[in-house]
Parts: C-alpha cells; structure tokens; sequence
C-alpha cells in the first residue's frame, strides 16, 4: 500500500481555525497524534452547529463516529496557529464520511490529513436513520467531485 501525499489547501472550500494548546505538545516536543483526532472531531461538529444543522443535546438524530484515520507528514506544535480544512468524501443514506486537512498557519500543503465517519442514528433507539434533509443540504456542497476523464 503506499503511503497517502499530503493534499494542498486548494482542495478543501471549507475551513475551520484550530488552536495548538499548551497541553497537546507531548514529550517530543509537537502535537501529539490523538489530539488530531480532537481537531478533527471539533472541526466537524463545529462546522454542523455553525450551519444549524447539528442539536447535540436536543436533536432526535446523533452522528457516532464509527471509522478515523490519520497520516501525519510535518509535525504542528504549540503555540503555532492552523486551519482544518474539510470537505465530504462520501454522503450516504445514513453515513457520512469526511475528509480533514490540518494546513500550519501560512502553508498550502496539509500537515496531516485524514478521515472521519458518522453513521448517525435516533438518539433513543440508537438504530440507523437517514441523514437528515438540512444537513444534507448543507454536506451537498462540500462533496468530492468525480474527475471526468
């Protein structure tokens, strides 16, 4: 298999900032690898509840993560300033599956990039449901298109 190449910033049309703290640097001296995961999880929700589309206490529908991934390629450290870039890989009936770029302050190439997916369900029953009408609507727009050859 080989290993993925960082996207550039021209590939995502959404970003979110992201702010290195003091407590993500680990022993090594960058931000350690699970607080991507963090920057991840953060981005995409906070872009749903920016577009009004996510009620993380009262909405009848929850997205749970069921897959992550991360490739890191350039180490990111407290007190640098990024961006998250994001954009949808996939929307299924009730799954979506994300794509995210951690782009360092002034950078066009992803520092590390990966995947997050939501396989959202009713909040009580915790079974499968379709993506909600609203956030499709508002997912629609940040889909990877198909090249055409």
């Amino acid at each position: 298999m080989s290993r993925p190449q960082p996207l550039h910033r021209d590939a995502f049309e959404h970003f979110e900032p992201v702010q290195t703290r003091w407590m993500d640097n680990d022993i090594y001296g960058h931000v350690n690898n699970v607080v991507y995961y963090a920057y991840f999880d953060s981005c995409v929700n906070r872009f749903l509840i920016e577009q009004g589309v996510l009620d993380f206490t009262n909405g009848t529908t929850v997205g749970l993560v069921v897959n992550s991934s991360c490739s890191y390629f350039q180490p990111l450290a407290f007190p640098q300033t990024a961006s998250a870039g994001l954009r949808v890989l996939h929307l299924g009936t009730s799954s979506v599956k994300y794509e995210l770029a951690i782009f360092r302050q002034g950078d066009q190439v992803a520092c590390a990039q990966g995947t997050f997916t939501h396989v959202y369900v009713d909040r009580q029953t915790r079974r499968p449901v379709p993506v909600p009408a609203n956030m499709r609507a508002v997912l629609a727009p940040l889909r990877v298109r198909e090249a055409v050859p």
